[in-house]
């Protein structure tokens, strides 16, 4: 079920069957999710502004960014648990942005071939009582010097349109990408040990049965 903008969710018949809202519109992490046995119960994006604030370090901004969209979806839940997320793809204290255009894609793979950069997400989990919880979670990523034609197929595929700094680690990046340090989940846009995490130490239940 999807819950349509601006109209409240009816909370869940019983205590023991928990509803859950992701505030995202990314299939990716809807996908996450439910690899790990977590289907929500409704997906109810948030539209807010993402501009970065002046000096805003890239790990804050995707925190920042993270507990906006729960507090804005959260005006039109009671009594759920509300998940929302936002990754930040950084190299040093600059954020790169979701590619939009071919050039923008090729200056963004320009920058990170052959560097490590961090990729930052925040998440903030809404329980049923209104307790907010969020967590930023950060992964190195490092990716082998491209050449000129590698950059060129890969701005071909397509794969790159709208994804932070231009790549989607899940896809063909997988093979431009040398190592990572740290949580892979997270660079794909969810850090799914943390989120069940806090999921489970909230009350939601990971491992027990859902109808």
């Amino acid at each position: 079920m999807v819950a349509e903008r601006g109209r409240q969710t009816a909370p869940p018949s019983s205590p023991s069957q928990p509803f859950l809202v992701l505030a995202s519109a990314s299939p990716r992490r809807l996908a996450l999710l439910e690899q790990i046995g977590i289907k929500p119960d409704s997906v109810d994006p948030a539209d807010i502004d993402e501009t970065p604030l002046a000096k805003e370090r890239p790990r804050d901004l995707a925190l920042r960014l993270a507990c906006e969209k729960a507090a804005a979806v959260a005006e039109r839940h009671e009594n759920v648990f509300l998940l929302s997320a936002d990754t930040v793809v950084a190299v040093g204290r600059r954020a790169l942005g979701k590619a939009d255009t071919e050039d923008e894609a090729r200056a963004y793979l320009s920058l990170l071939s052959g560097r490590r950069h961090q990729v930052h997400t925040g998440v903030t989990l809404i329980t049923p009582a209104g307790k907010a919880i969020s967590r930023a979670v950060s992964t190195a990523v490092i990716f082998k010097s491209l050449d000129i034609f590698e950059i060129n197929a890969y701005i071909a595929s397509g794969e790159w349109y709208g994804k932070a700094g231009a790549y989607a680690i899940q896809g063909l990046a997988a093979a431009l990408i040398r190592q990572i340090q740290g949580s892979y989940s997270n660079v794909v846009g969810l850090p799914l040990f943390e989120v069940s995490n806090m999921l489970q130490g909230n009350g939601f239940p990971i491992w027990a049965g859902r109808d």
